[in-house]
């Protein structure tokens, strides 16, 4: 996967690139304002992606990455994506799956109508962070709902986030690929 290994180039200059804000964030803090930029700061949705530098994934990916582990995820963003989701495919491959993107937070609930594959999802609040995971099986129609309000829903193979150490209270970080799919 080119995207994967792209991103897995990236890193070490993005850790670098988040130490070097340090110091104007600590000057920020002391110089007496009232907000105090957030650590979770770089997992905010950039409204401009363009203005980014460095790779990033293709149009209508993301990048989900909990620590070592990434996953380049499909991003289901409008109403018809999210309706089909991963209906009609033979396989999940490792390392890939889907992220549905909400409008808001709120409970809701995901059901498994002609989706051939067995899957993990990892139900996530604004900030990125695991609210809830469910294992879902092929071909149930009725809803596997959340414990949780959320905002995002990753879906991948099931046993993939097991495998992977990935629990509820865990974070993660998205880098959205570019606009125009």
């Amino acid at each position: 996967m080119h995207a994967r290994e792209e991103f897995h180039k990236a890193a070490a200059a993005h850790s670098a690139a988040r130490f070097a804000a340090l110091p104007l964030m600590v000057l920020l803090a002391c110089a007496g304002g009232d907000e105090v930029p957030s650590a979770n700061a770089d997992r905010t949705v950039v409204a401009d992606p363009s203005s980014l530098s460095g790779p990033r994934p293709p149009a209508g990916h993301a990048w989900v990455i909990f620590g070592a582990d990434t996953v380049l995820a499909e991003v289901a963003a409008t109403a018809d994506e999210r309706a089909e989701g991963l209906m009609y495919r033979d396989e999940v491959p490792d390392g890939t799956g889907m992220l549905f993107v909400f409008p808001d937070v709120a409970v809701r609930g995901f059901w498994m109508a002609n989706t051939y594959v067995p899957l993990d999802l990892a139900f996530m609040d604004p900030s990125f962070n695991v609210v809830d995971i469910v294992q879902m099986q092929p071909l149930v129609t009725e809803t596997y709902d959340s414990r949780a309000p959320f905002m995002y829903g990753l879906e991948v193979r099931q046993g993939w986030l097991a495998e992977h150490g990935i629990a509820v209270g865990q974070s993660a970080e998205v880098v959205f690929g570019v606009q125009g799919r």
